[in-house]
């Protein structure tokens, strides 16, 4: 799970993780850890401008930029759509330490910090979630949710995630061999399983959806995202109002029922959720599904020990990193990093898919290993920001793939490969559409 927009799409998902001002080394972030420190007015240019397309080889890979500067020097700074510079942390031990340091902000609000696209400073400038607020008022926010997230209430519902999953594939196989994995399978299962937690009617999810693809998309216009927003807003600022008349369990109902929030902050909270909710990991089920088939030694290895399902969810979340345009944050201090000053006021771009790539932390980072202990990747991020929902989607993830392998044995690719349209340009990586046979 996470939020709205090609820039936030980081954190509605999951536990509150680990902060601090320690990285991974043990190093002080105020200490270099390279010898020399560069200022940021003397470092160079990665000559980068991001966004940045990824998968220029390999469709699952970083962009090849990305992955150039993480072994040449790997906090550098890039271009930004609007001209504006921010600096690019691209190694796995620099990436957590900026989440987890608190002199980066993740306050849009604040001159400087970097955008990604103009639609996606429209939507965290004139609506904010509490995901690109500080704590304190971050954390005061988020703990009204992170009860329905925590593992044990999560674990809880696998029953029920289970039952959804073999009902949508009764469905998707009665009396056929073909279909499309995305519209069927992998886009419905979180969508149903977000929209019984949050109290939202399912047979509205088309306009939810529509609207939530305006939001994630990077070409989308700021009227456009303007409408798309309001409309969702207006939508959500309904549905509290109408649970305050008849009360239900759904977070929605419980959130109206605290009486601290008023019905736009509960709408803020709710698009947060059911964007989040169902975008990540419906891409999530659909590009592992493909990296799987595109990958079957791998395959068989799931096929022959299903026991490795929960650390192989792991690994496709490392290998894969869907928030692949990174996580943006903004210095309030000077703070040296990887030999580098970053100023007060500078920008900050976290690449999490270079992260999760790093050979000093995964061996051969670029090869698909559902038998590795990935369990240190960032791909829900990191700090006290990280996913909010990440216990949900790692038992959406167990459910959907355990459920395909076991169901269809004879699962296949319906089109070849160089067919399938990858979301280049969504803040969402994953694809369109996946036509598959059994």
């Amino acid at each position: 799970m996470t939020t709205v927009e090609p820039i936030e799409v980081e954190h509605a998902a999951g536990d509150v993780g680990t902060s601090g001002t320690v990285g991974t080394t043990g190093t002080p972030h105020n200490a270099s850890t390279t010898g020399t420190t560069h200022t940021g007015e003397s470092a160079g240019e990665s000559g980068l401008v991001v966004p940045v397309g990824r998968g220029q080889g390999c469709p699952f890979d970083p962009p090849a930029g990305v992955e150039r500067v993480r072994r040449e020097q790997p906090v550098v700074r890039a271009t930004l759509w609007d001209g504006s510079s921010c600096w690019l942390v691209t190694r796995h031990q620099d990436v957590r330490a900026v989440l987890g340091d608190p002199r980066f902000s993740a306050d849009a609000t604040r001159p400087g910090f970097p955008f990604l696209t103009a639609g996606g400073r429209e939507i965290v400038t004139k609506n904010p979630t509490f995901i690109r607020r500080d704590d304190p008022e971050h954390a005061r926010l988020r703990r009204m949710l992170t009860a329905d997230f925590m593992v044990k209430k999560v674990e809880a519902m696998r029953p029920e995630v289970q039952r959804i999953a073999d009902e949508l594939l009764d469905r998707m196989t009665d009396g056929r061999s073909a279909a499309d994995l995305v519209a069927e399978f992998a886009l419905p299962l979180p969508s149903l399983v977000i929209c019984l937690l949050l109290g939202v009617p399912y047979e509205d999810h088309e306009f939810f959806q529509r609207r939530s693809g305006i939001l994630l998309s990077l070409r989308s216009e700021p009227e456009d995202i303007r409408t798309a927003q309001q409309e969702l807003h207006e939508y959500l600022v309904r549905l509290a109002r109408s649970k305050r008349e008849r009360p239900d369990d759904a977070i929605v109902s419980r959130l109206v029922a605290r009486g601290e929030l008023d019905d736009d902050e509960i709408a803020s909270m709710g698009r947060l959720l059911l964007v989040a909710g169902h975008e990540t990991t419906a891409n999530m089920t659909a590009l592992s599904t493909l990296a799987l088939l595109r990958n079957p030694g791998q395959l068989a290895r799931l096929r022959n020990d299903p026991s490795l399902i929960k650390g192989a969810v792991e690994e496709l979340l490392r290998y894969l990193t869907i928030v692949h345009n990174g996580l943006p944050r903004l210095a309030t201090e000077d703070v040296v990093l990887g030999g580098v000053t970053i100023r007060a006021g500078e920008g900050v771009l976290c690449t999490l898919n270079s992260a999760n790539r790093d050979d000093e932390v995964f061996p051969d980072g670029d090869v698909l290993d559902v038998g590795r202990d990935a369990r240190r990747h960032v791909a829900f991020g990191f700090g006290v920001h990280q996913c909010l929902g990440q216990p949900l989607a790692r038992v959406e993830l167990q459910i959907a793939l355990e459920t395909l392998l076991r169901r269809l044995p004879d699962l296949r690719l319906d089109v070849p490969s160089e067919e399938i349209r990858f979301r280049h340009d969504m803040g969402v990586y994953g694809v369109y559409a996946l036509p598959v046979a059994w």
